[in-house]
């Protein structure tokens, strides 16, 4: 019986360890397949294990300020309706057509588009309201000296024509979006006309202008500002440029003023010689332009008044003036 035993039980050993040996070997392969498969089954088991998530501590944060918050809120309302109605007062605001409210109830914005037109209701010890108007703001840009490209020194002046389209926007993504554009606009001015020539500057405003006004509604865009329009007022030069423009102009004008004089002089010219073949054909002529003479001189009131000789007269005192030279030539000869 001990020898049967005995056997029985190296039987049962013998049977026991190759089943072992293959658990060993199949956790010897999964842990070379998956080395971290231990480890999730673990976590696993420990998120299974977990009744409630537990958050992390940002949402934590999060929920906690928000049971805060609505606890304020409460006791807010409950102080609104104990001093009710007088509250309204305090409670209620008005927004114009043209204005918007942005509402920030204990730091957060409320709605997307803000408040308003017309009676909205804030909460006095939550609500922080701020006003934006929507209408366009016009506003001047300083002289600025600005070096061209051709290296001169001018002072160049803007008007500058803009709006706020989003007032969320522009009270959250900017400190002041007015004073903020208005720097903008000086330095985009400047930026601009110092890759243009002087004579670009003087003769294309129209373009510059636009070309402003495209870079400054791409930059203002993130503010929540739309820049409508921008316009080159005046274009100041230096007083020694100035006098050097202005000798030019006045050279030009006179060399202009010559020309039209010489062309005038060559046609009269040739009038006056044609004139004179007319004469030349016709005598009667010459005695039509003495009495036309005369009369010209009796219509203005002259207290000298010439009369013209005839031709006649004066062949006949050319011919005696003949005879007088041929008379005293006889004189001298009988002398």
């Amino acid at each position: 019986t001990s020898k049967a035993s005995t056997t029985a039980s190296a039987g049962k050993d013998g049977s026991k360890r190759p089943v072992a040996s293959l658990l060993q070997a199949h956790q010897v392969a999964s842990l070379v397949a998956d080395p971290l498969g231990p480890l999730k089954a673990e976590a696993a088991a420990m998120a299974a294990s977990v009744s409630a998530p537990i958050g992390d501590p940002s949402q934590e944060d999060s929920k906690g300020d928000s049971l805060c918050s609505r606890c304020l809120f409460v006791f807010s309302l409950l102080l609104i309706a104990m001093a009710f109605p007088f509250s309204l007062i305090f409670c209620l605001r008005v927004v114009t057509d043209y204005e918007r409210a942005v509402v920030f109830r204990l730091g957060r914005v409320l709605g997307q588009d803000g408040k308003g037109p017309g009676l909205f209701f804030v909460v006095p010890c939550c609500d922080l309201v701020r006003k934006v108007d929507l209408r366009t703001v016009t506003f001047d840009v300083p002289p600025q000296e600005v070096l061209t490209k051709d290296s001169v020194t001018v002072a160049v002046d803007a008007v500058v024509f803009y709006r706020i389209f989003s007032p969320v926007v522009s009270v959250t993504n900017v400190e002041d979006a007015d004073r903020s554009t208005r720097l903008l606009a000086q330095t985009t001015l400047r930026n601009v006309l110092g890759t243009k020539n002087l004579s670009e500057i003087l003769s294309e405003r129209e373009g510059i202008s636009g070309m402003m006004q495209e870079c400054l509604d791409l930059a203002t865009d993130p503010w929540g500002v739309k820049v409508e329009r921008v316009e080159i007022k005046d274009v100041r030069l230096p007083v020694v440029l100035q006098r050097a423009m202005a000798a030019e102009a006045e050279a030009a004008r006179e060399a202009r003023a010559k020309v039209i004089m010489a062309e005038g002089e060559q046609r009269a010219s040739k009038a006056l010689r044609d004139a004179a073949a007319v004469i030349e054909q016709s005598p009667f002529a010459l005695q039509l332009r003495y009495l036309q003479t005369l009369s010209a001189i009796s219509a203005e009131k002259n207290s000298t008044i010439i009369f013209p000789l005839p031709m006649e007269v004066l062949a006949h005192f050319g011919s005696g003036g003949g005879g007088c030279g041929g008379a005293q030539k006889t004189v001298e000869k009988k002398e």
